[in-house]
């Protein structure tokens, strides 16, 4: 039998003792105020006759929404006699019970709901951010936010409203509105280790931009970049500091002009002989490496600073001799913690900071980088300037030494010698390189074993080399999944192609002998370390993003024969994937009975049955088991090149372009087409487990 609902004013209700709900949220609280405000109360309260007090009722289910009232009354935002309805019970026990299911069965909202709820008021009710934002007790820029998550990339949005990524996920996505960046970001990301690591989804999604607070973003400012015609999209969900600065290379440019006026002044204020501007926040170890640094001497200690000194050694020492008292009880936790802050403060007064003189400035190269704070700074270390004359005439002449006659000798023979700029030292060096690479672009066989060796070196040195003087390389790109063990065939087979290489050569310390006794090996050993050094660069690229169809290009050239290569496995695909897909698959290779028989299985049970009947080991009818053999996931296949009219390209053994009749699916050597299940019987189930 139903309850009677009843309209009574406000100031006759009172929350009862025994509603269940103890604890709330104040900023909760504010936006039921804010929606009872503008919209009323929606759903009626429940309460109990309070005895000896006709027309008046404790409410035990519904103590939010009155107290909400309650105060927008003392506000001056509802009437003094706002009327709420309430639902009578007339037991206590019943009151309970109901207040107890009204809360404790509440659903909160999905994110993806409420993004799309306020989208669909603004486009029909024709309302604004702040219309919404005050009608609901939230912050316009909350609003905002839940706008801008209405429109994320489908692809993310439909996974933040399926629960398989969380909202601080789905608000990362959202730092950029290029719906198409985030959609390869996503995609890149998969079902990967840092599918949820909200740094690198953000660092993907900035690739080529900088943030607001990047020390170069600081340095130029956010005017200067947006009056060069900088665009910034902004960050919803973070302050200024966090937003997008998408245009990275006017950035730099900017960065470098006010950083090198900077160096410039800098330069002419403190005396320094050279100085380099480096938009970074630290030297690249290239631009130091070959030059010495220039060491200033270090100041006397004060007076005070040597009586402190002398005070720390000495309270050290008593607290040592007291620990090595027979009678004592050793180092207390109290003695350690002295004799360490003892120490650090010696320590810190004796590391004082080296002072330079006018004259050694005066023949130093400063450096100077962009601090965290966006503010120009001269690099701690200073370098010897290089000199733009060869190293002296004056020198050459004494280090002759000897009589008059030898002296007169060597000062006609250094005059005789042109006096090089550091400029023109540059100049020559490229034009002697020019005459090399006509020479080396002029012999292929010598370019090359030239060019093996060079990525080869690089690759077997700890630290790289920069004797080679080239920048080829042969570098292995960045894993798309840390600490990656894939543990295939083709993971052993490129162990055994390591370890198979002839690396005799590399014990040579010089550089030049490493050449030439690369060289010197057989070519059928120059060759294997050509092809490892290239096969090392190649990416890992997931279907559909950039880069991808060369990878399945390379593949089909190559005639891969994929399912001879790779089969799925429980680790590397079948736990991966949900039990209803590799039921899918059972049933595509082994039609409905063979699925309806996998059904009731577990999880972890039916991906190592899966496991074994796609590596063939299980007893089944021929045709299933050739099925079953030949698939692969879509994603594991080298698509063919199509041709204009729709057909594949295939290729023979010299690797020459052969047009087929009709295009396929490449699946190995004998170019097999998928079944498609839905043209075949249901097929055989398994007829005995192996």
């Amino acid at each position: 039998m139903s309850q009677p609902i009843i309209f009574v004013p406000a100031a006759k209700l009172t929350k009862s003792p025994s509603n269940v709900r103890k604890t709330s949220d104040p900023e909760a609280d504010a936006q039921l105020e804010a929606s009872i405000v503008a919209r009323g109360v929606i759903q009626n309260l429940i309460g109990l006759p309070v005895t000896r007090k006709k027309g008046h009722y404790r409410i035990t289910a519904g103590g939010r929404r009155l107290d909400a009232v309650h105060r927008a009354i003392e506000k001056g935002d509802l009437p003094a006699d706002t009327e709420l309805p309430v639902m009578v019970v007339a037991k206590a026990n019943d009151a309970i019970e109901i207040s107890l299911s009204e809360n404790f069965f509440k659903l909160t909202m999905s994110p993806a709901d409420a993004c799309r709820a306020f989208q669909d008021i603004i486009e029909t009710e024709k309302k604004t951010p702040a219309d919404i934002a005050k009608r609901f007790g939230l912050t316009e820029r909350f609003v905002l936010g839940r706008l801008r998550l209405a429109n994320l990339a489908e692809p993310v949005f439909e996974a933040l409203r399926e629960g398989e990524i969380m909202l601080d996920v789905a608000m990362a996505y959202a730092s950029t509105s290029d719906t198409a960046r985030q959609a390869s970001v996503f995609e890149q990301l998969g079902q990967g280790y840092y599918r949820s690591n909200l740094s690198e989804i953000r660092r993907q999604l900035a690739s080529g931009g900088y943030r607001g607070s990047d020390p170069k973003a600081l340095l130029v400012g956010r005017e200067a970049y947006v009056a060069s015609g900088g665009r910034i999209d902004s960050d919803l969900f973070s302050d200024e500091e966090s937003e997008m600065w998408i245009d990275g290379d006017i950035l730099d440019h900017l960065a470098e002009e006010k950083l090198t006026a900077a160096a410039e002044a800098i330069r002419t204020r403190e005396g320094y002989a050279q100085i380099r501007a480096v938009p970074a926040s630290h030297i690249p170890y290239t631009e130091t490496y070959a030059l010495r640094h220039v060491d200033g001497e270090l100041p006397p200690l004060t007076e005070e600073q040597e009586a402190r000194c002398d005070a720390i050694q000495s309270e050290i020492a008593a607290i040592e001799e007291t620990a090595a008292d027979e009678d004592g009880e050793g180092y207390t936790a109290d003695d350690e913690a002295r004799v360490q802050a003892l120490e650090a403060e010696y320590e810190a007064i004796q590391n004082r900071v080296p002072i330079l003189t006018d004259e050694q400035k005066a023949s130093s190269l400063a450096y100077v980088v962009i601090g965290r704070d966006g503010q120009p700074r001269v690099h701690e270390q200073l370098y010897v300037a290089p000199v733009e004359e060869p190293a002296g005439d004056d020198q050459g002449i004494e280090a002759h030494g000897g009589d008059d006659e030898d002296g007169e000798d060597a000062q006609a023979e250094a005059a005789s010698r042109p006096a090089h700029s550091q400029r023109l030292i540059d100049e020559l060096a490229m034009m002697k390189t020019e005459m090399l690479a006509v020479h080396i672009a002029s012999d292929p066989r010598f370019a090359l074993d030239l060019g093996t060796f060079i990525m080869a070196d690089a690759a077997t040195r700890l630290y790289g080399s920069m004797e080679l003087a080239s920048d080829l390389r042969a570098r292995v790109p960045s894993p798309r999944v840390s600490n990656f063990e894939s543990g295939t065939q083709a993971a052993e087979e490129w162990a055994r192609i390591e370890g198979s290489l002839d690396r005799s050569w590399c014990d040579h310390d010089d550089v030049r002998m490493r050449y030439d006794a690369f060289c010197a090996l057989p070519e059928e050993a120059i060759a294997a370390w050509l092809g490892w050094a290239v096969a090392r660069t190649i990416d890992a690229v997931p279907a559909g993003a950039t880069g991808s169809a060369f990878i399945d290009h390379l593949g089909t050239k190559l005639d891969i024969d994929v399912a001879a290569w790779w089969r799925p496995t429980a680790r590397n695909y079948f736990d991966r994937i949900t039990k209803p897909a590799i039921l899918d698959l059972l049933g595509e290779v082994g039609g409905v009975d063979l699925r309806q028989r996998y059904g009731a299985s577990k999880k972890h049970d039916l991906a190592a049955s899966a496991e074994k009947l796609f590596a063939g080991d299980i007893l089944v009818e021929s045709d299933i088991k050739e099925r079953a053999l030949a698939w692969l996931p879509d994603v594991m296949r080298f698509a063919p090149l199509d041709t204009a009219d729709g057909t594949a390209l295939a290729y023979d053994d010299n690797g020459t372009v052969v047009t087929s009749t009709e295009p396929e699916i490449e699946t190995g050597p004998d170019m097999e087409t998928e079944p498609n299940p839905a043209d075949e019987d249901d097929g055989d189930p398994i007829a005995a487990a192996a």
